[in-house]
């Protein structure tokens, strides 16, 4: 902000990136993210006002810094800063990462004296080496905080009667809460028989609407409901300080996923939670599900020939372009497991052919493309439309200046209309083309890095396939030892995971406890 010109950003996640530059304006700052979602002639647009405008924020995923488009601009932009957010992606050995993030440094030589910074919540020690590797840092240079909570107690609680368990620390520990599950199902059904029991509860996950989501995001936020539900994704860019206990229902895959989410609670600093209620089933199903990881080479070709023929993509096609996927339909269509599909794909995206953006578009966007005389021109001759041109002019500013976020469900209250006419209506102005409107998705979107091929013309690494298989089985088996150890500090043993070599017992997670009585 001291410095004249630009900072981009380089980010994994839409929803991240959205929210980060909706709070950025706020504070009058300027800043705007390019997603997928913006056509040629849009992204042509935006970079243009990064190029000539006052824009001091450029909110990048790693695919889209890396085409031509963006390095052209880029060159031509004064460039005060390269950021790289949720660093750990760039490891080879620590995660399952998307490739771009491995040529991230490319733009480094646009730029040669612009300095960069790499930010991470959790890293080992060999993925904070490997990140400095990959972006070419040309001396280590190494900020980092203790990865202790000093307020943050871990318990890993043993018991078969998980809902009861989970009824009787929620109720004991009061206040505002997050239980994680691994899949959707899991967060209704828990909810639902949470409610019964009398708490304040309820259930996200990506396979609601955008609008239901919101609207339980807020009202957690608010504390209207005490207790979430969710699958993993949710939590991450929400900043909530009075989390005091985070239940973890199933165990998570990774020691770095387990941490992140345990540090979703206390974020004020007073004492709060973190506790797994398992059974010896769940370590059974963790090893099952790392087997169950790795596809056939033959399988993962057949997913990728899958997705092209559901897709209605010519062979030679589709290079830079991205289009929602419905999983659930692949599965149907050509007779495929729905795990199968995303373990395939992440293999497919470590060799550069997709990328998979799982995060949902949660707010549908509306951007005037006609003139103020165009508009009223067709008001005149569309009164059954009026009314909704002049509830969003009023509604929103900037419509006219770039993609501006909207809620349908607010503009029925406001019109006293159903929902579904103001989609009809917006989905006239925009075939009409005096709008572009984008609704909210539940799918995620899948971007072709290189052209469509051949099935028979995709090659998988055997040396890819092999690290990956090593790297997953070596983190489970971390989280196996974390879940059944009951000699070690639990804040201790997460320390030292992350390389700190001067630790010291809690003295509040359960062994520590224990050690006490």
């Amino acid at each position: 902000m001291m410095m004249e010109g630009i900072c981009i950003v380089v980010s994994p996640l839409i929803a991240l990136m959205k929210d980060q530059v909706a709070n950025l304006k706020s504070r009058d700052i300027e800043a705007l993210c390019i997603t997928s979602e913006y056509n040629h002639k849009e992204v042509d647009a935006l970079f243009d006002r990064c190029v000539y405008g006052k824009i001091k924020f450029l909110y990048l995923s790693p695919e889209r810094l890396l085409t031509d488009i963006a390095k052209t601009r880029i060159a031509m932009m004064k460039v005060n800063l390269i950021a790289v957010d949720e660093a750990h992606c760039i490891s080879e050995w620590g995660y399952d990462f998307r490739p771009p993030y491995l040529k991230i440094a490319e733009i480094r030589s646009l730029h040669p004296k612009v300095p960069v910074i790499a930010l991470t919540a959790s890293a080992t020690p060999l993925v904070v080496k490997d990140i400095q590797d990959k972006l070419k840092f040309k001396k280590p240079n190494v900020h980092t905080k203790s990865f202790a909570r000093e307020n943050l107690a871990y318990f890993i609680n043993w018991d078969e009667d998980k809902l009861g368990k989970t009824e009787q620390i929620a109720k004991k520990l009061k206040g505002c809460g997050i239980i994680y599950t691994r899949s959707r199902k899991g967060t209704e059904r828990v909810t639902r028989e949470l409610r019964k029991r009398g708490l304040s509860i309820d259930f996200y996950h990506a396979g609601l609407d955008a609008e239901t989501r919101n609207k339980k995001q807020e009202d957690w936020m608010s504390g209207r409901t005490s207790i979430i539900t969710a699958t993993n994704a949710f939590g991450m860019g929400i900043d909530k300080s009075n989390v005091r206990f985070v239940l973890h229902y199933d165990l998570p895959d990774t020691l770095e996923n387990y941490y992140q989410e345990c540090g979703r609670a206390g974020r004020d600093g007073k004492k709060a939670f973190a506790v797994a209620i398992l059974t010896k089933k769940d370590l059974v199903k963790l090893q099952e599900k790392i087997e169950q990881s790795f596809p056939e080479k033959p399988e993962i070709k057949r997913v990728y020939a899958a997705i092209g023929s559901h897709l209605q993509l010519a062979i030679g096609s589709g290079k830079e372009e991205s289009f929602p996927i419905d999983f659930e339909k692949l599965a149907e269509h050509y007779n495929l497991n729905e795990r199968v599909i995303v373990q395939s794909i992440k293999f497919l995206e470590r060799e550069g052919y997709i990328s998979l953006d799982e995060t949902r578009d949660l707010h549908s966007t509306v951007k005037i493309n006609c003139s103020n005389e165009e508009l009223y021109q067709f008001k005149l001759n569309n009164k059954n439309l009026e009314r909704l041109i002049d509830a969003l002019l009023r509604s929103h500013t900037r419509l006219f200046d770039e993609d501006v976020r909207i809620s349908e469900w607010t503009l029925a209250k406001r019109l006293k209309w159903p929902k579904t006419r103001v989609e009809s209506g917006l989905d006239h102005l925009s075939q009409a083309e005096l709008i572009q409107y984008k609704k909210a998705t539940n799918l995620p979107r899948i971007t072709y890095l290189e052209e469509r091929l051949d099935a028979k013309n995709v090659r998988i690494s055997e040396e890819h396939y092999t690290l990956r298989k090593h790297v997953i089985s070596e983190k489970a088996e971390a989280m196996l030892h974390y879940a059944e150890s009951t000699s070690k500090c639990r804040s201790r043993m997460l320390v030292e995971y992350f390389g700190e070599e001067k630790s010291k017992n809690c003295g509040i997670c359960d062994f520590c406890v224990a050690l006490k009585s």
